[in-house]
């Protein structure tokens, strides 16, 4: 397969932005996809599969994310993180298990 491009642009509509469980989320779905995935935001473009770089990126609500992708599933990897970007709710937040260890006595 030859390598391919793909970019989109999305805007985050959690109320809380792309802070750290959602920027885990984005990297465990990159790291699925062989190509080399970026996130851009107000010119400072890091890496899709680290957590540090996402976080670094200060992306809040309403923010506006240039995705881009170079390699062989470049659009499976783009159209993925921007569907996740899209529907990442606050209601996410709440699923997941936040259910506190029971101590023995």
């Amino acid at each position: 397969m030859s390598e391919s491009q793909s970019t989109r642009t999305v805007i985050i509509q959690n109320k809380q932005g792309l802070h750290l469980r959602p920027a885990d989320l984005l990297a465990r779905l990159a790291y699925q996809f062989e190509s080399n995935i970026e996130v851009e935001n107000d010119g400072l473009s890091v890496n899709a599969k680290s957590v540090i770089d996402l976080a670094t990126l200060g992306a809040g609500p309403g923010t506006e994310l240039k995705l881009s992708a170079t390699g062989t599933d470049a659009e499976k990897a783009v159209e993925a993180i921007a569907e996740l970007i899209i529907n990442f709710t606050d209601e996410d937040e709440e699923a997941v298990d936040t259910t506190e260890s029971e101590s023995s006595s």
